[in-house]
């Protein structure tokens, strides 16, 4: 019988600290079949959307957004750290747990009126994505949908990127 996409998601219990379900992205990708599989699931999600470029997010982004803009032979732009890009940038500061960060996008790499396809790991809180957001709307892009593999719809980061439609390979209930 062939293993469905979480059956590769190793959940450790208590980490970062108590209570927290940890959902482990590297037991998918370090498995060649989960790998195929999570990419393929998840260029599935999308395959009516249209779209002109993917954006990664720094960065387990940047795994799943490299072969899907690969396979649909489209753009692959990197939401980077701050001072990680070397060409003009545009940025966003958005808030963190203990703090807050930003991140870049070189000013050139989404055209206006572009629809752009925004790719991560996981949703949480949405505050990434939220920043991913603003900054494709800053340079006149359209933001047409979220892809992460892994949803954690207990904390509400669909609700976060509405209207933007968020597609999810995984929805896990809790946090």
């Amino acid at each position: 019988m062939a293993k469905e996409l979480k059956d590769y998601v190793v959940t450790i219990p208590d980490f970062p600290a108590p209570g927290v379900m940890f959902r482990d992205v590297t037991s998918v990708i370090q498995d060649p079949d989960g790998l195929q599989l999570a990419v393929d699931t998840m260029q599935d999600l999308v395959k009516d959307v249209d779209y002109d470029v993917i954006i990664g997010a720094e960065s387990r982004g940047f795994i799943f957004g490299a072969p899907i803009a690969y396979n649909q032979h489209k753009a692959l732009v990197l939401a980077r750290k701050q001072g990680k890009l070397p060409r003009e940038t545009v940025s966003e500061t958005y808030a963190l747990e203990y703090g807050t960060a930003t991140l870049e996008i070189h000013k050139d790499a989404i055209k206006p009126g572009q629809k752009v396809l925004i790719v991560d790991d996981l949703i949480a809180t949405g505050g990434t994505v939220e920043a991913i957001i603003r900054l494709v709307k800053k340079l006149g892009g359209e933001p047409v949908g979220v892809l992460c593999l892994m949803e954690l719809a207990g904390l509400k980061g669909r609700d976060a990127l509405a209207p933007v439609p968020l597609y999810s390979a995984i929805t896990y209930e809790g946090k």
